[in-house]
């Protein structure tokens, strides 16, 4: 009578460790390619650093921009993800990496489309951000020379998307180590070596970012002719491809304006305040990467399984990675309280913004749980292709925070109150996403959705 229960869990456990084994796989290389992209921001930073205040100001600013231009488009990655992994769960290669190219054929066309966008208007963006006018025309020469690999990015994105739907994350982690010590290299040797100065360091940043698409590039290639999948643009494919990110550009965009719109908050409390929020959101910031991959895991796996019409697998995959990102957030969580005293005075030594920041930590320390459930069933259900829903459900989230940061100031409250407004944004993102996930009706199987 005593083993009975063992014989009777034995099948739940060879499923959780299988489960496990996948999730792992996939989450550990996508962890390290997700840190190794803002390296590139660090090491133009750190390069450009020792040529003045002005040209590290002017970098700012238009790494600001660069980075906002490319990230609303992110839904190159994850749509052509949950798409391609649907179509290696029904058996059909050829179809996934034609769906890739589709993606890969999009991202070319954005590209091109930003570059006619910011080349006429470069001066006039760098000046909305606010460039000084000792930094302003380092900011336009950057921004300049770095849109031009802009197209480069977005294949990036799109081709890693591509590779993430055959759930290799492998690649993807190789070709972003080998692209930061190109560009490192690149930018030393052009901003001092050939005296070039922050030109050089753009236009390293430049021909590192089109040796990561060429490389992705010959990767889907390669695949592309072993299976027989046509390279040709597919007008029918390319309009699906921008269809089914449509609703992502949304959720992301009102992701973005809800940084913002914290950021300004911030700003409108004070010099220490808004000092402490930004090194209290760049550990938020270095927290969800770890989540994220997770979520990237989620992607892929739920993907492959909706494509191979096993309903349960999805089910079951699920859960098992909503208690992956439970145990996650909980240990991130217990990581920032007892390494607060270390973090802070890494980023000031001033104690009036320690102070600040200490109870905002805290809030976000709490939270971490919150966050591990939020970003899993983000990916699950980015996965499952289920778009239009994550963007209702952000659209909904941005108007309840929206107003509550508003409130922090005209109440009298600090930075801890805005945290405490960003944590409602994390709980009614986990409780629109619950609400999804229990209802079932993002489960839709086949090779298309």
């Amino acid at each position: 009578m005593t083993q009975a229960p063992v014989a009777a869990d034995h099948p739940t456990r060879k499923r959780h460790r299988q489960h496990d084994r996948e999730i792992v796989a996939l989450a550990l290389p996508a962890f390290g390619a997700l840190v190794a992209e803002p390296l590139f921001v660090m090491a133009d930073s750190a390069i450009v650093g020792h040529l003045g205040t002005a040209q590290l100001a002017g970098l700012g600013v238009a790494s600001a921009l660069l980075t906002t231009s490319v990230s609303i488009f992110i839904f190159l990655a994850y749509a052509t993800t949950a798409a391609v992994a649907r179509r290696v769960g029904a058996g059909d290669l050829q179809a996934a990496i034609r769906q890739g190219m589709d993606g890969i054929w999009l991202a070319i066309l954005l590209g091109a489309l930003v570059i006619i966008t910011v080349l006429p208007t470069a001066p006039g963006l760098v000046d909305v951000f606010g460039a000084s006018p000792t930094a302003a025309p380092y900011a336009t020469t950057y921004l300049r020379i770095s849109a031009l690999g802009i197209p480069a990015m977005l294949v990036v994105l799109a081709a890693t998307g591509v590779l993430r739907g055959l759930q290799d994350t492998r690649t993807p982690l190789y070709v972003a180590v080998a692209g930061f010590i190109a560009n490192a290299g690149l930018n030393a040797a052009l901003v001092y070596g050939a005296g070039l100065g922050i030109a050089g360091s753009a236009w390293g940043t430049v021909i590192a970012q089109c040796g990561m698409a060429a490389v992705y590039l010959w990767a889907v290639i390669r695949g592309a002719r072993r299976h027989g999948a046509s390279l040709r643009p597919d007008v029918a494919g390319i309009r699906a491809c921008a269809s089914a990110g449509a609703p992502l550009l949304v959720r992301t965009l009102s992701l973005r304006a809800i940084l913002m719109i914290a950021t300004a908050v911030a700003a409108r409390l004070g010099d220490a305040d808004i000092a402490a929020h930004q090194i209290v959101q760049s550990l938020w910031s270095l927290l969800a990467f770890a989540l994220d991959a997770i979520a990237i895991a989620g992607q892929a796996i739920i993907g492959r399984y909706l494509g191979a019409d096993d309903a349960q697998g999805a089910r079951d995959v699920c859960r098992r990675m909503v208690q992956w990102g439970i145990a996650t957030g909980v240990v991130l969580g217990l990581l920032v309280l007892a390494t607060r005293p270390l973090f802070l005075p890494l980023f000031t030594s001033d104690s009036v913004v320690q102070n600040t920041a200490l109870p905002a930590l805290l809030m976000i320390a709490v939270s971490q749980p919150i966050c591990g459930i939020v970003f899993v069933l983000d990916g699950v259900l980015m996965g499952a292709g289920d778009g239009p829903y994550l963007a209702w459900a952000m659209l909904i989230t941005l108007a309840v925070f929206t107003p509550a940061a508003l409130l922090v100031p005209m109440v009298g409250g600090g930075l801890t109150a805005l945290w405490g407004a960003m944590t409602l944004m994390m709980t009614m993102r986990l409780l629109t996403l619950w609400l999804r996930s229990r209802s079932g009706r993002w489960i839709v199987t086949g090779a298309t959705r």
